[in-house]
This record gives structure tokens, C-alpha cells and sequence, in this order.
């Protein structure tokens, strides 16, 4: 669909443009050499500087958020964006954003639907199963959700994004791919966070592993090597990728690139 697209901004940040629809993924606007909190007095430093401000994005229908960590939602995000933008989240995340003036924070359990109509054109953003890590950390990390946003125009069949979130492959990913056998394309955060020696994020081998699990057309990956907790560079990926030759095309993006969808 030609009205349809991603751009890449940083770390998991993205701009989606689907139809008339305008998503921003995973708000992280922090600059290279600023620091984020993790959580639990851990912190990162940026690597990378993000390709737009948010003074430069377009309207907004909304940001979908998988957790709530300072990569993903920082204090430039907090101070910038609008407070009434509906921010479709976890329900631990949005309890927190309320409280930080984000009126419209849309609480989502795993499978729920929530629905976006406009001019004729509907934006269906469902909640998928994800986890952070597994293990003693996992009482101590945020929960985390994967996204799929399914596009609808009146004229023609949807277009099926899934956003991974910083999952692990686990058992319940398979539920989506019994749920959605069609996914256009995938956008998976990679990167091998390490805390403790402890795996927060999918690294290059357990990012083959979920596109075997979830079966995408194309996948797209980001949050690959903007913090100093990434352990995973973006060739580990890649290596594993030409090693056991996925199904789903793989599409790489420049920070600052747009491609179709």
C-alpha cells in the first residue's frame, strides 16, 4: 500500500503513517551522550542521536508503548508530547502516565482490542503477548506488551503490523501466529540488553527464532545499538539471518529512512 509506511527515528522509535492514521512507536528523544533511567537505579547512556525532534513530527492519532523504560518513554517524551494524545499501553504504564498528566493513557490487556476510526478508514490496535526477561529480574522489570496494528481502508484487505516490543520468545508468541496467520511485516526490537548477565531484549539468534515463531512477510528491525546495555549488534542478526534464511524478507532502516509497508 503506497499510503502506507515507516520511518525510523531511534532505538525503538518509530513513525507510522497508515492511511490517514500517524503512530509514533516508543517515544525516545533524548540526544547522544544523555543519560535514561532503567529503573531500580540503573542507568544508560545514549549512543546515537534520534532523526527527528518532536517539535518535527506531524500530527499524532496516537503512540502505542510497550513499557514504560527511560528508552522507550523519556523525559522528553513526558515534557514534550501532548497530554491528551491516546497512548495505548500496558495497564501498569498507563496508571503511571495518567498520574503524570496523560489523561488519555489507554490501559491494554493481552488480546484487547482498542479501535481508531477516521474518515471512513479504522486503525484496530490489539495488545499481543510479550516478556521482558525471564528469570529472578522478571519481578522487577515493567511489564511489556507486543502491538499489532491492523490497518483497515474501506476498499481493500487490511495491512497487519506487528510491533514485538522488547520480548523474549516464549511460548505465547505462537498464539499470534494462530490468531494472525497474515502479517505484512514485523518491526523487532533486538539489541541483547544485559543486566546481570540477564537477557532483557532478543538478541540475533532469538530474533530468527520469533520470525520463525510469527511468520511476518518483512521484517524490519530497530533498538539495536543505541545504549550501552546493548550487548547484540545488528550484524549478529544479520549473520544469523543468512546462517538459517527466515521466511520474511528482511528490510533494514537508516535512522531517518522511510520505506513502504
Amino acid at each position: 500500500m503506497a499510503d502506507c509506511a515507516i520511518t525510523f527515528v531511534g532505538t525503538a522509535t518509530t513513525l507510522l503513517r497508515l492511511g490517514g492514521f500517524t503512530v509514533l512507536t516508543d517515544p525516545n528523544f533524548v540526544r547522544r551522550g544523555q543519560w535514561v533511567h532503567i529503573g531500580h537505579g540503573l542507568v544508560s547512556r545514549r549512543r546515537t542521536d534520534p532523526a527527528l525532534t518532536i517539535g518535527e513530527l506531524p500530527p499524532l492519532d496516537g503512540v502505542v508503548l510497550s513499557h514504560l523504560h527511560g528508552d522507550h518513554f523519556d523525559r522528553v517524551a513526558r515534557r514534550d508530547l501532548h497530554r491528551d494524545l491516546p497512548v495505548f499501553t500496558t495497564e501498569h504504564a498507563a496508571g503511571r502516565l495518567r498520574g503524570k498528566g496523560f489523561t488519555e493513557a489507554v490501559p491494554m490487556r493481552t488480546w484487547q482490542e482498542r479501535v481508531l476510526d477516521k474518515d471512513g478508514e479504522r486503525l484496530r490496535v490489539t495488545s499481543l503477548p510479550a516478556v521482558h526477561t525471564r528469570g529472578p529480574l522478571a519481578g522487577l522489570l515493567p511489564p511489556v506488551m507486543g502491538t499489532l496494528l491492523e490497518y483497515e481502508p474501506p476498499d481493500r484487505a487490511p495491512l497487519r503490523v506487528y510491533l514485538s516490543g522488547d520480548t523474549l520468545p516464549f511460548p505465547g508468541i505462537a498464539g499470534i501466529a494462530e490468531r494472525y496467520p497474515h502479517i505484512d511485516a514485523a518491526v523487532i526490537h533486538l539489541g541483547g540488553t544485559k543486566i546481570l548477565g540477564m537477557l532483557l531484549s532478543m538478541d540475533g539468534e532469538r530474533g530468527v527464532d520469533l520470525l520463525d515463531m510469527v511468520r511476518p512477510k518483512k521484517a524490519l528491525p530497530v533498538h539495536y545499538d543505541d545504549y550501552g546495555l546493548f550487548h547484540s549488534p545488528l550484524s549478529d542478526f544479520t549473520h544469523e539471518v543468512e546462517r538459517r534464511k527466515p521466511s520474511a524478507t528482511i528490510e533494514y532502516l537508516y535512522r531517518g529512512q522511510t520505506k513502504p509497508l
